[in-house]
């Protein structure tokens, strides 16, 4: 059978229990004390620090950034640049082709233009010419 334990045991036991608990319960209270005094005096100190940490990383991204866009802008100027040389050199192409025709022209050289619209003629003249022959 199984022994029954006395109320004396079972009131130690509580008792104990009870004094444990408040033992901890204390020492959790004093635990939570003294982090909020540690934080009040230190606390001023590692907010300082984190600022700090905080304009440095700050101040490095913004170089970071300042650096890439510049490299960018300076691709697109240098492709810019590009553009803007090719079409002044068609600019300036197309006006040489202009004067230089003009000039041909001038002294009495036929334009492109001009020998095919005479070669289309000689061509219908030289049918005109065959279907002729054909009939006599």
């Amino acid at each position: 059978m199984a022994k029954a334990v006395s109320k004396k045991k079972v009131a130690e036991l509580e008792s104990s229990f009870y004094t444990d608990a408040k033992h901890y319960a204390r020492q959790i209270w004093l635990a939570g004390l003294g982090t909020y005094a540690k934080v009040g005096h230190e606390g001023s100190e590692y907010f300082k620090e984190l600022v700090k940490s905080g304009e440095s990383v700050e101040k490095k991204g913004r170089e970071l950034v300042t650096t890439q866009i510049d490299a960018a802008n300076d691709s697109v100027k240098g492709r810019l640049h590009g553009v803007k040389a090719k079409l002044n050199l068609d600019r300036i192409e197309e006006a040489f082709d202009v004067r230089v025709a003009a000039a041909l022209n001038r002294i009495g050289i036929p334009s492109r233009r001009d020998v095919a619209a005479l070669s289309a003629k000689l061509d219908s003249l030289s049918e005109a010419l065959e279907r002729v022959a054909r009939t006599q």
